[in-house]
């Protein structure tokens, strides 16, 4: 924070070899080279006043605070409008219009101060060019969230970042926050990146509560009111994972029974005390009931009543808690076909609809498992009117690449946000998550590049763009993106530059599904860790992720008629087409029904052809992939070049693996040959 309310606040320093992700210099430098008025008071215009000021000092523009000198132009003047502007605008929109040469940006308030700042520095010169009619930006969604999984000391199994493919924290180091000058500047500097694309709140701990992260709750907090400072500058709020149990791991209860007194007024009294460190606190995120953590079925309550007895702690001071709906058998019989994982979380959750407190976000995975590269979106999202419903998308590649493969998932992300669960003419899940918001399990660590794969910065990007206008086209993101991280105006060859890049990624997702698992089936990973294949790998397993491959079929059966009745969880129409293999969408054939190999698609081939051509096609596909990025060499920063291309190498690597595992299996499954003659292993 600012020492006073005219005072810019300087812009972090990059720690030395740390990529400066989509924010380069040289972005700045059509703002930087002119001439610039703000008005406006608050430590956000003062975020703003210091980005400005950077600017400038860079490329030889001028800024100026407060009130219009007499006789001074300006090209460019950013103010926080009054009464109707303030209104219409809410606190994070802004208008944007250019007239008689003076690109204006008004703003609700502070944040869309900020928001509108990082809008001129995406459109470069074209801001400052002819004319511009006003035109208005507001965030769809009001919070805009990143979930992380690290670990305050280094788990045994999980390590320092569950699921974590960009090297260790952020946040926390040995054990502890980090807290050198230079550790802090790059939390800084990551609320930066976070606030240009769009993303509003942090929780920075793991869902999965081990005992260090427990005391961040009582004797640890002025550990996260650090993080918070840091963050702070640029709109971001802090939240944090807890555990269901902390009034007995912590408070020395004998009970967590949501409904007891006492449990009661711990929650209040420790809530308090958080909030006297951290006054804009977030909330709370929590994983009760689920995979052994500690819920309210212990004490015969219901998940309702275990998030409002933290959201009624959290009321006073505006918090909210985010309750995840993922919760299911994870002791699962595999001979039990009658029993469906996909079905648990609208089985858990539907029947509690209207009960939550008004503060209470439920936050559900946006497909019915577990972040496959393919799966339908949950019945959730579309059967719970009455509660707060906050999207779970997961930015992490835990299941599409763990960052050694390049995946752009914003055509996926963008697929489940314009579903419409009700059939054409009603809401999308995009509108329907406007309650509650969009939340992202983070893929940022310590890596120099943030993302471990430079190119998974894309996804980082992504899920606050889409958060900010769930009905974006994502390719016009992965254009913003592009543009900014490696497009500067000094850039080399830019036109080939940017062809490569959106060669690369913009089918990255659909070549990855074509080498994994095929139609939706999802799962044949290697358990524990989920790098690579294994086609059996969780087949026997308790965990009920199985696909039942067989030597007549594959596919697992979850139609009403003789199935596991999962489809009937959804609405009409969707009810109706998942129901039958005539009518449900090749791509998920296979997690709706199961059918022989000789089934007939849609696209005319059979099941197996489909297996095996995909697969040839997939590595087909990473292998151009390599080839494109290694002709953009002396385009791309040297660094970075090296380090995807290095990546590119495991990834074609992989991907033929996944090729010869899967075709293999299935061939031998089947007995069906290729009926193109290729080599099957």
């Amino acid at each position: 924070m600012s020492a006073s309310a005219s005072e810019p606040v300087p812009v972090p320093e990059l720690p030395g070899g740390v990529d400066p992700a989509w924010l380069p210099p040289a972005v700045f430098r059509p703002l930087g080279s002119r001439r610039t008025l703000i008005s406006g008071t608050g430590p956000l215009v003062d975020t703003v006043h210091g980005e400005v000021a950077y600017a400038c000092a860079r490329f030889g523009g001028r800024v100026a605070r407060g009130v219009r000198a007499p006789g001074v132009s300006y090209d460019v003047v950013l103010e926080v409008g009054e009464g109707g502007d303030r209104d219409a605008l809410g606190d994070e929109g802004f208008a944007l219009v250019r007239a008689g040469g003076v690109t204006r940006v008004t703003a609700g308030g502070q944040a869309g101060l900020l928001y509108g700042l990082f809008h001129l520095v995406r459109l470069g010169e074209a801001a400052f060019r002819g004319e511009r009619a006003r035109e208005t930006h507001r965030p769809a969604l009001a919070l805009r969230m990143l979930d992380h999984w690290d670990n305050v000391a280094v788990h045994p199994v999980m390590g320092q970042v569950e699921r974590g493919y960009a090297g260790g924290s952020l946040f926390w180091r040995d054990g502890l926050a980090r807290s050198t000058p230079e550790e802090l500047a790059r939390v800084r500097w990551y609320g930066r990146l976070l606030a240009a694309c769009g993303v509003n709140a942090v929780a920075v701990n793991n869902v999965n509560v081990h005992e260090a992260e427990a005391r961040l709750l009582t004797d640890r907090v002025g550990e996260v009111a650090a993080i918070a400072d840091a963050l702070r500058p640029y709109g971001i709020r802090t939240h944090l994972s807890v555990s269901f149990a902390a009034p007995m791991g912590l408070g020395g209860l004998p009970t967590a029974d949501p409904l007891h007194e006492a449990v009661t007024d711990w929650w209040a009294e420790t809530t308090g005390r958080v909030y006297a460190a951290i006054p804009d606190f977030g909330g709370y995120v929590v994983k009760a009931d689920s995979e052994g953590q500690p819920g309210p079925f212990a004490y015969g309550r219901s998940h309702a009543d275990g998030a409002n007895l933290l959201a009624g702690a959290l009321a006073p001071y505006g918090g909210t808690v985010h309750w995840r709906a993922f919760v299911y058998d994870h002791r699962q019989d595999w001979r039990d076909r009658s029993t469906d994982r996909a079905r648990a979380a609208y089985d858990h959750f539907a029947p509690l609809d209207g009960e939550f407190a008004p503060n209470a976000v439920l936050q559900v995975k946006h497909g019915p498992l577990d972040f496959q590269v393919r799966e339908p979106l949950s019945p959730v999202i579309g059967a719970m009117p009455g509660t707060r419903l906050a999207v779970e998308i997961q930015a992490t590649q835990e299941y599409t690449g763990q960052q050694r493969h390049a995946c752009w998932l914003g055509p996926m992300w963008s697929e489940a946000l314009r579903f419409r669960p009700e059939g054409e003419g009603r809401p999308s899940v995009g509108e329907l998550a406007r309650g509650g918001g969009l939340v992202a399990v983070s893929n940022a660590g310590d890596d120099p590049f943030w993302t471990g794969h430079p190119l998974a910065q894309a996804n980082l990007y992504t899920v606050g763009r889409l958060a900010w206008r769930p009905d974006a086209d994502p390719r016009a993101v992965l254009r913003e993106w592009i543009e900014l991280s490696f497009v500067p105006e000094e850039t080399a060859g830019p036109e080939r530059l940017r062809g490569g890049l959106h060669a690369v990624l913009d089918g990255s997702w659909r070549t990855y599904e074509k080498y994994t698992a095929p139609l939706g089936v999802g799962f044949m990973v290697q358990p524990g860790h989920h790098y690579g294949p294994s086609v059996d790998g969780y087949e026997y397993s308790p965990w009920g992720t199985y696909h039942f491959a067989d030597r007549d079929g594959v596919g697992v059966d979850r139609s009403r008629a003789t199935g596991t009745g999962f489809a009937g969880q959804y609405a009409k129409p969707w009810a109706e087409v998942y129901e039958s293999p005539g009518t449900c969408p090749d791509e998920l054939l296979l997690f709706f029904h199961h059918v022989p190999y000789g089934h007939v698609l849609h696209s005319g081939e059979t099941v197996i052809q489909h297996i095996y051509d995909t697969h040839f096609e997939g590595v087909a596909e990473a292998e151009e992939a390599r080839r494109v990025w290694a002709g953009l060499v002396g385009l791309v920063d040297p660094a970075r070049h090296a380090r995807v291309a290095e990546r590119y190498e495991e990834q074609v690597r992989g991907a033929r693996e996944w090729r010869d595992h899967i075709n293999t299996y299935f061939f031998r499954k089947s007995g069906v040959p290729d009926a193109r003659g290729r080599r099957i292993h």
